[in-house]
Formats: C-alpha cells, sequence, structure tokens
C-alpha cells in the first residue's frame, strides 16, 4: 500500500511535465531555426536573370510590383476570401550570386501574410438642451473600419514550390545577362585634341602655282 500511494503523485508529476514541455515546443516551433530549404531555391545563371524571372512570375500571378532592383524584389497582393475579410501577401525576394564569378543564383523567397476584418463603431449624436446641457442619444452614423487582425509569415512548403516551378519556366525565356571583368574595365578612348593652328600649316601641302615659270 504504501508502494501504491507513492507511485500516483509521481505519475501524476510526469503527466504535468510532460504537458509543460509539449506546450513549450509547439509555441516555439516556428521561432527555431532549421536546414529545411523550404524558402530558397538555387537556379544557373545570374542575379539579374533570377530577379527578372521572379518579377515575371509575381507579375503573371497578379502582384502588382512596389519594388524593384537588380536583385531585389517585392510584390504585394491583395485578396478578399471571406465577406468582412480582407487579405494581403507582400512576397519577397533576394538573389544572391553563390560566389564571385559564378554562372549560380541562390533566389531567397519569403511571403508574408496580413489579414485584416472589418469593424463597426457606433456614434452616439449630442443634443444640446438649454435646460440640463448636453444630452447623448443611443442614435447615430456608423462607421466601417478594417483593422489588422493577423499577420504571419506563409510556412507552407508548397506555396513556395509552386513559385519555384513558375520561376524556372521564365528563367528560359529571360535573356542571359552577365557583366564581365572585362566589360566593366572597359573605358572608352577619349577624342583626339584639336589641332592647332601651326601644326595644321605645317600638315597642308604648299598651293601649286597658276602660272609656269617662262624659261
Amino acid at each position: 500500500m504504501i508502494h501504491r500511494k507513492l507511485f500516483v503523485p509521481l505519475a501524476l508529476t510526469l503527466a504535468l511535465l510532460s504537458a509543460c514541455t509539449t506546450t513549450k515546443h509547439a509555441g516555439l516551433q516556428h521561432e527555431e531555426f532549421g536546414a529545411t530549404g523550404v524558402f530558397t531555391r538555387s537556379f544557373p545563371g545570374t542575379e539579374k536573370s533570377a530577379c527578372e524571372a521572379a518579377r515575371r512570375a509575381l507579375l503573371s500571378q497578379g502582384y502588382v510590383i512596389s519594388d524593384w532592383k537588380p536583385s531585389v524584389l517585392k510584390g504585394r497582393r491583395k485578396y478578399q476570401p471571406e465577406a468582412d475579410i480582407h487579405a494581403e501577401i507582400e512576397f519577397n525576394v533576394v538573389c544572391v550570386a553563390d560566389s564571385k564569378g559564378s554562372n549560380s543564383t541562390t533566389v531567397f523567397a519569403n511571403a508574408v501574410r496580413d489579414r485584416y476584418s472589418l469593424k463597426k463603431s457606433n456614434t452616439s449624436a449630442s443634443i444640446g438642451v438649454s435646460a440640463i446641457g448636453s444630452v447623448s442619444l443611443p442614435f447615430g452614423s456608423t462607421d466601417d473600419a478594417l483593422v489588422k487582425v493577423a499577420s504571419e509569415t506563409i510556412p507552407t512548403g508548397q506555396f513556395y514550390e509552386q513559385f519555384f516551378e513558375l520561376l524556372d519556366r521564365y528563367l528560359d525565356s529571360v535573356p542571359y545577362i552577365q557583366e564581365t571583368e572585362e566589360e566593366k574595365k572597359t573605358v572608352t578612348a577619349p577624342p583626339a585634341p584639336p589641332a592647332s593652328a601651326s601644326q595644321a600649316a605645317s600638315s597642308t601641302p604648299p598651293a601649286e602655282s597658276g602660272k609656269k615659270s617662262e624659261d
């Protein structure tokens, strides 16, 4: 009987510790770094070609390009999943060459989804009465406003997989862009300075005499 009484509290303690550990891991599962390749993919070509293909891929899906640089891209898309819910997706793309002079580029993609809900606020009307002052009545106007209720990074691997497949499809139609070091160092030769008056006179052949000398 003694061993049985001691066993019950011990089992309850282990169960509580297990529940706390599970809750802790569930809360931190989106805050840990992992070795997954959900947000990144490597493509052949330069970073300019990869970002140009990414821009065309986003444009084909209804995204509005808000920021565009040779190696950085940002697009935004709005949609309404429900009657009183508004959502926006901000898609960020960064293209980085794998190494100096490399012919391959790593594309990093990240999409943030914001959700807004339609909130209604009633405003009461005030009427001034000379005897008792101002009186607030319950009737008035109703104002509707969108309030952000959630914001998260989309973690779904299939979402980014479809984007990378579309980027790879547009990469074939993007012209090959590469700037070699020799092209960067090429400088146009400066124009030759104008010749001076003395140099022009010396270089001009003497004029032939119109009259022949008599013998």
